[in-house]
């Protein structure tokens, strides 16, 4: 059966029937016999597929009609109503009413529209009786008048994002090269995991997507949505595939936060945001987003008991041997076909200990005089005694870490020394060193052996060794309350 609306069948239609008898004309006599045939005989109907059939009378009207044509198929077409388009029913000040209650309420839908027509129509007998819903219906969508959705925030940035999306055009996209453009975002799971404590949390999942190959960067579940996370995630997709030349991601707290805002600059990636209210501009990351609930997550519906570290292997495998491996309706390929022989614009990605360093806040704090120290996220942390001469020192460090605290030079950004927390205790046996110049300090420094983070040649040579295995570490992480406080 054909469906759908088809505005050449009626004339495909009619010439089929009446065809036979422009390419042979029936002699003299007998043009009236093969239309009593044609009359009797059943067609299909070009819209609904049923058996119709047509009277005498119109099968002549056409075979005149065309005959008279030079083009025979247009001739036979269904002519467009003069009225076509316009309201017949609606009188002006109906049209007007309806205006007028669409540009005051356009969340309404047409019911409550035409209910609030029928309403104003009995009280003002000027706007006579109103026409059915069909009509009313009809004319809404010809003249565009459609429902608008309301914003969820009721603020100025989302009416301006509003009437940006309904005065200017949206326009799909594409980079044109392998790494020239991410995008990362957080989704909200569909189902639960079960936590060692025992309670049941909703986790999100961090997608990082390259736009020309559709290709997941990364794909990991986690707890929260913060700058830390993010950064964790972001970590990995770049030693995964490679550094790209920019970023996009929306304007949420973890991707504004300092620490990833000056990473991506260290490593010389276009942080580019999508504009407020709009994640339309991240579409191919929200299209990702019903793919995985649509196939991954419809698998694990029946699946008891799911707990992170579970979820986070099932979507690796799904990602890896399932949504690279099938073809994407976009592109025609596979996106692991497109990633590997499209161009690539990718850059080397440094290595762990860089990329700890890069995803740093720099601050400037006071330094005391009475004990060189400074204090940092709630902590005091000494300021070596060789600078003790700078009032206001340039830190680096990341909120989530303080473990790793620099002082920098703020005109280089070159790492000067490590800070360390403030050892109370320690200070209490009374042992003081004799204070230093700043020129004594500098001559010592490269022949300092009190402390160093560099390991002696054959453990980093066994630590080498292990990792060329593939091996993962031979422990199980566990985070200490004290971390989780800190």
């Amino acid at each position: 059966m054909k469906t759908g609306h088809d505005p050449e069948g009626w004339a495909r239609l009619r010439f089929a029937i009446i065809g036979p008898l422009l390419a042979a004309p029936p002699k003299q006599g007998e043009l009236r016999k093969q239309l009593q045939v044609l009359s009797r005989r059943h067609w299909r109907h070009p819209v609904n597929g049923t058996d119709i059939h047509f009277s005498y009378s119109t099968i002549e009207r056409w075979f005149y009609i065309a005959r008279k044509s030079s083009d025979p198929v247009r001739a036979l077409q269904r002519v467009r109503r003069g009225d076509a388009g316009r309201a017949r029913r609606l009188t002006a000040l109906q049209c007007q009413s309806l205006r007028a209650q669409y540009r005051d309420h356009p969340g309404w839908t047409i019911q409550l529209h035409y209910d609030n027509l029928q309403a104003l129509s009995g009280e003002d007998k000027s706007l006579q009786i109103v026409p059915s819903y069909a009509t009313i219906r009809r004319y809404m969508k010809a003249q565009g008048l459609h429902r608008k959705r309301r914003p969820k925030r009721d603020t100025v940035g989302a009416k301006r994002a509003e009437q940006r999306l309904e005065n200017r055009e949206v326009r799909s996209y594409e980079a044109d090269y392998v790494h020239s453009l991410w995008h990362g975002d957080f989704h909200h799971g569909s189902r639960q995991v079960l936590l060692p404590s025992g309670r049941w949390v909703t986790p999100l999942l961090l997608g990082i997507i390259d736009d020309h190959s559709r290709l997941l960067c990364h794909l990991q579940w986690y707890l929260d949505e913060t700058a830390e996370t993010l950064v964790h995630g972001l970590s990995q997709a770049l030693q995964k595939r490679a550094l790209p030349r920019a970023f996009m991601t929306d304007n949420g707290a973890a991707m504004q936060a300092e620490e990833f805002r000056s990473g991506l600059h260290e490593l010389g990636i276009l942080h580019e945001t999508t504009l407020p209210y709009s994640p339309y501009q991240n579409a191919k990351q929200e299209v990702f987003w019903a793919t995985l609930e649509g196939r991954l997550m419809a698998m694990l519906e029946t699946v008891k008991d799911l707990t992170l570290e579970r979820l986070n292997e099932v979507t690796q495998a799904w990602v890896e041997l399932d949504y690279h491996q099938n073809k994407h309706s976009e592109i025609g390929m596979t996106p692991i076909e497109r990633y590997m022989n499209a161009k690539n614009v990718g850059r080397d990605c440094p290595d762990s200990s860089t990329l700890r360093q890069v995803f740093r806040c720099t601050v400037t704090r006071r330094q005391r005089r009475s004990d060189g120290t400074l204090s940092l996220a709630g902590k005091r942390f000494e300021v070596p005694d060789c600078y003790r001469h700078i009032e206001q020192p340039c830190v680096r460090y990341a909120r989530w870490d303080l473990s790793s605290v620099d002082l920098i030079d703020p005109r280089t950004k070159q790492i000067l020394s490590p800070l360390y927390p403030l050892d109370k205790i320690a200070n209490a046996s009374g042992l003081r060193r004799a204070r230093m110049t700043a020129e004594a300090t500098n001559n010592t420094l490269s022949t300092s052996t009190e402390g160093t983070s560099e390991l002696p040649p054959l453990l980093r040579k066994l630590m080498a060794d292990y990792a060329a295995t593939g091996l993962p570490p031979a422990y199980l992480p566990k985070t200490n309350n004290e971390e989780t406080d800190s």
